[in-house]
């Protein structure tokens, strides 16, 4: 490996930087760069960790794709190997662990990945799985050899010859709540891009103290955490996995300033008991999404601190700037003139939303579209081995989302949620995002998913599962009366099914996995309670005869072909 002074002169001075040229601009920085409850490194100290980590992945290459999976927990580990990643021109694939067995082993494969960095617990899972690599291409962490083997190759930190900004970095795979995960590509140059941009934005300082309780696995602990944070120079502080019980005093230990969450953790959070003290902290501020107005307030008013809902994805494409004028719940405004929400049909542009005195659109059918960049990709570098992918993603010239949104009249742009969450009932079109806001709102929901589910005669019902502290103790006609209460839910909206679970099943990134609920439909272990009538919301839990009655519906009116795979009516 060799080192390139003249890119470290160019950062700052109007050339694209890479990941690589900013950690080795932090060689000899002082600063705390990285802490866990066991020990810290200085910034200087993490870039020499990497740069040994990577001369032995130098040391370990294959022919082929420079692909190292990892399968850690948020260990010191992970974050040294993102590092010797940049500095080796090797590629990150981040594994998710909620995966099965098969669909790991498959993702390992897709990925090309010729070296496993793992744990242990992680090695003794992927012994015995098709994914082709022999037992030599694992780095197991918390072996005795692993460590002998960085320490023999503690190295000058360096890049390797033609790294820079084009350099694949990370895979991502995709969360895969409503569909199979692809695997996102992002190089060195876009992920720097995303940091400068995230410094912009949400006012990243080298004093900050980043609090990472989400997966490093995923996008957004790394885009908007781990990349800001090298930035700036400010300090990572790691807990291995999220939780709510520990996220205070935690913050409390590190001196925390900044951390990133995703809408699932931020209900957990808000369930916890409160306390006196839960506002004597040294939080300024959050990044994330799926967290409504409700909790945003909230948790400023529980814990003192700023949460700044974002829009964005693995993928790319910022659609929308944030606007301190900016009414509850949008996005903010365009980020340029080419951001528009279109009639995925025809392509025309949708007319302006019409808002009641709820904020709740009345012209859903005509205001709702999907969000597009008619200048292009921009940001997106594609999938991984997935040709198929990349052609829907970017059509004629456009960019699409995959998000569905709406204007209002004063130009500020709101996300309606995914394309699969718009649920149609009654020849009308419902947004699940909506309905799961109203849900989540409830004292007792912890979590929420709102998913179509076949009807017996035409096209779809809405259903809701629910993540309650206990289930047992669930009062259906009190959550029926609530709904009934909430000016901003429609009667479309209103969910047909509610099913209250113990734990919802999630993807890595704490997103509930709302295909596996889809599947599964009225058909699970949990409770599930009906809505069979019109007017006000009864429900009436299902017994098992209920649920054979409902499913024999479609027989008689021939929709049996609807139940064998749970997938949305069109």
């Amino acid at each position: 490996m060799r080192s390139d002074p003249t890119r470290l002169s160019q950062l700052g001075a109007g050339s694209e930087p890479d990941i690589a040229a900013m950690l080795l601009a932090r060689v000899g920085d002082r600063q705390l760069g990285l802490r866990t409850r066991q020990q810290d490194w200085t910034w200087d100290e993490v870039v020499r960790e990497s740069a040994a980590r990577a001369e032995l992945a130098a040391e370990l290459r294959r022919d082929g794709p420079f692909h190292i999976g990892v399968l850690l927990d948020n260990t010191e580990d992970f974050v040294f190997w993102l590092g010797a990643a940049a500095l080796a021109g090797a590629v990150i694939v981040g594994i998710n662990p909620t995966r099965g067995d098969a669909e790991l082993a498959a993702e390992i494969r897709h990925a090309d990945c010729q070296l496993i960095v793992t744990d242990t617990a992680g090695f003794e899972r992927l012994r015995g799985l098709d994914h082709g690599l022999d037992a030599d291409r694992f780095l197991v962490t918390d072996d005795p050899d692993y460590t002998g083997r960085v320490r023999a190759h503690q190295v000058a930190p360096a890049a390797a010859a033609g790294v820079g900004p084009e350099s694949l970095l990370l895979l991502l795979f995709t969360s895969g709540t409503t569909g199979a995960s692809k695997a996102v590509k992002c190089s060195q140059g876009r992920l720097a891009r995303i940091a400068a941009a995230a410094t912009a934005k949400f006012g990243h300082v080298r004093s900050d103290v980043d609090y990472c309780c989400m997966p490093l696995f995923h996008g957004n602990a790394i885009m908007a955490l781990w990349a800001p944070a090298l930035a700036n120079g400010a300090t990572i502080c790691l807990t291995p996995k999220f939780s709510a019980s520990q996220f205070l005093p935690d913050v409390r230990y590190f001196g925390a300033t900044f951390f990133t969450y995703v809408g699932k953790a931020m209900g957990y959070l808000l369930a916890t008991e409160e306390r006196p003290d839960d506002a004597d902290n040294t939080l300024v501020r959050g990044f994330g999404t799926e967290a409504s107005p409700q909790d945003q307030a909230e948790f400023r008013r529980r814990f003192g601190a700023v949460l700044h809902e974002g829009y964005g994805s693995s993928e790319g494409g910022n659609a929308a700037v944030p606007d301190p004028a900016a009414p509850p719940g949008a996005l903010g405004r365009p980020a340029h003139p080419g951001i528009a929400v279109v009639d995925p049909q025809t392509r025309a542009d949708c007319p302006v939303a019409v808002l009641d005195e709820h904020g709740r659109v009345t012209n859903a059918d005509d205001a709702v579209g999907e969000i597009v960049d008619k200048t292009g990709a921009r940001d997106f570098e594609g999938y991984y081995k997935n040709d198929a992918a990349d052609a829907e993603k970017v059509r004629d010239g456009w960019y699409w989302t995959g998000d569905l949104g709406y204007r209002d009249e004063a130009g500020f742009l709101y996300f309606a949620g995914r394309r699969g969450d718009w649920i149609r009932v009654d020849g009308e079109n419902t947004s699940a995002l909506t309905v799961e806001r109203v849900l989540r709102r409830h004292p007792r929901v912890i979590s929420a998913g709102v998913y179509a589910v076949p009807d017996p005669r035409s096209g779809d019902q809405v259903m809701a599962a629910i993540e309650v502290a206990d289930p047992d103790g669930f009062d259906a006609a009190e959550f029926a009366a609530y709904l009934a209460g909430q000016a901003d839910l429609g009667s479309k909206g209103t969910p047909r099914f509610l099913r209250i679970s113990a734990r919802l099943p999630v993807t890595g990134s704490n997103k509930v996995l709302k295909r596996e609920l889809q599947q599964q439909r009225w058909h699970t272990g949990d409770p599930v309670y009906r809505w069979a009538g019109r007017g006000e919301p009864a429900y009436t839990r299902m017994t098992d005869g209920d649920k054979r009655s409902l499913d024999a519906e479609f027989a008689t009116y021939g929709r049996q072909s609807y139940l064998r795979d749970g997938g949305k009516i069109r």
